[in-house]
């Protein structure tokens, strides 16, 4: 059986890291800041500004919510972007997706300053990840990035599969695995023979965001799974877009549904934050 990669472990690792910086920062006056702006009243999203609230509270970043009601104009939307980018208190500015219809949220993400977009959507950063010299990388492949590490996996030499070619995982995540020299191929759910392309890989990444979309027996014998996709299948139970229980037979170690790739994704916009707010102290002096 596959050894777990535990998210949650890892994560509370990294945040107690995290925790001891922020302190030494505080120590010479700058207090990381992290500006959450939610828009309406999408349940799911309120449940994830909850808990990026819960993790800047827990490791002393502190953490401001503007709430907007779902009528809200684009422009008045922008105005508070403009002023945040302004705020010298904030060193991230996160808006949390989906916006309502009505609003752009293309111009409201290149709206916010690049030095501050700690989610690193603004295509000023995307296009410093593409010339390997990024200023924040988005969140869940840095944190993928970050488990890889954990466990000791040199992507150098490596054939890593990435399952899904979305602009928030599945690019990024490739750009970063090529940074590694790794070998890297993209496939997507309209690929012809994708499980003779994914018993190829060293390295599996699933972000298609299909339930059990991967089986069990298209994965190579020692291959690593990393399992990105949450979906909820019925009115309680999530899984992932890997076939869990028959992947772990052939994998040297792969990422449970709950509990794997989710944790790190908050924890890295900490990250973020806590990188952005040390470059303000150096600007300070």
């Amino acid at each position: 059986m596959a050894e777990l990669i535990d998210g949650k472990a890892i994560a509370a690792e990294l945040r107690g890291q995290i925790s001891t910086d922020v302190e030494e920062l505080m120590a010479i006056g700058v207090t990381p800041g992290l500006a959450v702006v939610l828009v309406g009243e999408d349940p799911a999203s309120r449940v994830y500004v909850s808990m990026k609230e819960k993790a800047c509270a827990a490791t002393g970043i502190y953490s401001v919510e503007h709430k907007l009601s779902a009528e809200v104009g684009e422009a008045e939307l922008l105005e508070l972007i403009a002023e945040l980018n302004g705020d010298e208190k904030i060193d991230g500015i996160l808006v949390q997706l989906p916006l309502p219809g009505h609003i752009d949220e293309a111009k409201v993400l290149e709206a916010i300053s690049p030095s501050k977009d700690v989610d690193g959507f603004h295509p000023c950063n995307v296009g410093r990840l593409v010339t390997g010299n990024p200023v924040f990388q988005p969140c869940t492949p840095s944190g993928v990035m970050k488990m890889l590490e954990y466990i000791g996996v040199e992507l150098k030499g490596k054939d890593v599969v990435i399952v899904g070619r979305s602009n928030i995982v599945g690019k990024p995540l490739a750009l970063m695995c090529l940074a590694e020299h790794a070998t890297v191929t993209i496939c997507h759910s309209r690929t012809v023979d994708l499980p003779q392309k994914v018993a190829a890989a060293d390295v599996v990444i699933a972000a298609v965001g299909r339930p059990e979309m991967i089986k069990g027996d298209w994965i190579k014998k020692g291959a690593i799974v990393i399992d990105v996709g949450v979906n909820r299948v019925g009115e309680k139970k999530l899984v992932g877009d890997v076939d869990f229980i028959a992947a772990s037979k052939n994998a040297a170690a792969i990422t449970p549904v709950p509990g794997g790739v989710g944790p790190m994704t908050i924890t890295m916009l900490l990250y973020n934050t806590l990188v952005s707010a040390k470059r303000r102290a150096a600007k300070k002096g």
